[in-house]
């Protein structure tokens, strides 16, 4: 409530008093309005995308879009969209529950520093964790789900300003890594991209950690023994348990060093840790790694070897899982380690510098405690050096402790900047 000061005059006890009793039985009470909130929508998206899949996902997906406060009530109006990608273990529901990003959204619109757009979450948990938001035979086409099914089933169903100029893409962790995959691809869909402390970037083998560059190209990546076979390693990274001890003469591990925010203690910060699969902690995802979501998905990393197996070294004739692993029977298998490699933006950012110059506005972000926090910074300093124009903000935090902070606070108001609130003219 607000407070009011009146200066310049006298108050002169029970005849004021008595004024202002008459005044308050004889003026109607002006209560202010409360704010105006958005709603949040459950629907089922089925991608053509995703159809056949090996592994048996549904192609029909969980969806759930944050329509802004004139929605309901303003029928000629239309509005930009943003799509946000949720991490590794988590669901859509999960995403939203944890991020708060309606409750910002409304707070922002309410006090006029947010223009309305419409948000749109879609659920890419699949029976390793995630899907990567990746292509192969195996999980199905979820970049072609994200850019056309869903940006075609939102389009058409709800009133968006249907322009690449109105359409923004983000996510954190695995998701910042899709909206780096998707959004080095699809230009055509989207001109305004957000990655946030981005998981999976390159193998931290060849970086000395996670960190940056560290010790040098041999050097063994935080949370990983050096001489250890990629399997080991990649459980040990993924769901907090020891380090194995080191074997003699094997290689370092691929890019599973760099999977989701998990780190020697445990996924995110640690055994204590809040957020989204953080252990038993506080938070979403609290839990011993099976994950405890509603109906019992989401929130463990014990599984992100296959979930990244499936997502890049799939293999139609091997049954039952349809992927290759990084190690078989102890041994390296140097084509799988390649085909992870070549799934790192690293590997695909030269590829793919025209469509990133197309865009109107890139930013990226990541805590300075994180561990991802080198691989990110390396990103951002390849950008620099291939003339790929961006912002790059950090902040003090880990994995997880500001995401709902950062969404609030710098990535909508981000795209509220940057899309375009109107239809283009036509030319």
């Amino acid at each position: 409530m607000n407070a009011m000061h009146v200066s310049g005059r006298r108050w002169h006890g029970p005849m004021v008093l008595a004024g202002l009793l008459v005044l308050a039985t004889s003026t109607p009470t002006l209560a202010q309005a409360p704010a105006k909130k958005g709603t949040v929508e459950h629907v089922k998206v089925h991608g053509a995308a995703l159809d056949g899949n090996l592994q048996g996902e549904s192609p029909d997906r969980d969806v759930f879009i944050y329509l802004p406060p004139s929605y309901a009530t303003n029928r000629n109006q239309r509005y930009p969209v943003v799509y946000l990608l949720h991490g590794y273990s988590l669901t859509a529901e999960r995403w939203m529950d944890f991020t708060k990003m309606s409750d910002a959204a409304d707070k922002h619109i309410a006090d006029g520093t947010l223009k309305e757009m419409i948000l749109v979450s879609p659920d890419g948990y699949t029976k390793h964790g995630g899907s990567m938001w990746s292509s192969s035979p195996t999980i199905g086409d979820w970049e072609t789900y994200v850019a056309e099914d869903l940006v075609g089933y939102v389009d058409k169903n709800y009133r968006t300003l249907a322009a690449r100029e109105s359409r923004g893409l983000a996510g954190h962790s695995m998701g910042g890594y899709g909206t780096l995959r998707i959004g080095m691809k699809r230009p055509d869909v989207f001109v305004a991209m957000y990655p946030m402390s981005s998981c999976c970037l390159i193998d931290a083998n060849l970086t000395g950690g996670n960190r940056g560059r560290g010790a040098g190209p041999g050097a063994a990546p935080a949370g990983v023994r050096a001489g250890q076979p990629p399997a080991a390693n990649a459980a040990a990274t993924a769901t907090g348990a020891p380090a194995a001890p080191p074997a003699a003469a094997a290689p370092a591990a691929p890019p599973v060093a760099a999977a989701p925010g998990q780190t020697a203690q445990g996924p995110g910060r640690g055994p204590a840790g809040a957020g989204p699969g953080a252990g038993p902690g506080q938070g979403p995802g609290r839990g011993a790694g099976a994950g405890a979501g509603r109906g019992g998905r989401g929130g463990g990393f014990g599984d992100v070897q296959s979930g990244l197996a499936a997502a890049w070294a799939p293999n139609p004739k091997n049954p039952p899982n349809f992927f290759d692993t990084p190690t078989k029977d102890g041994e390296p298998q140097p084509l799988v380690i390649a085909k992870f490699a070549a799934n790192s933006p690293f590997a695909m950012l030269p590829q793919y510098v025209t469509n990133l110059k197309k865009y109107k506005a890139i930013k990226l972000d990541c805590g300075e405690q994180d561990t991802l926090f080198g691989q990110n910074k390396q990103l951002v300093d390849w950008m620099d050096n291939l003339g790929i124009p961006h912002v790059w903000e950090t902040y003090q935090g880990d994995h997880t402790s500001r995401v709902v902070e950062r969404i609030d606070q710098s990535v909508l108001p981000f795209f509220s900047t940057n899309l375009a609130f109107t239809a283009p003219k036509k030319k």
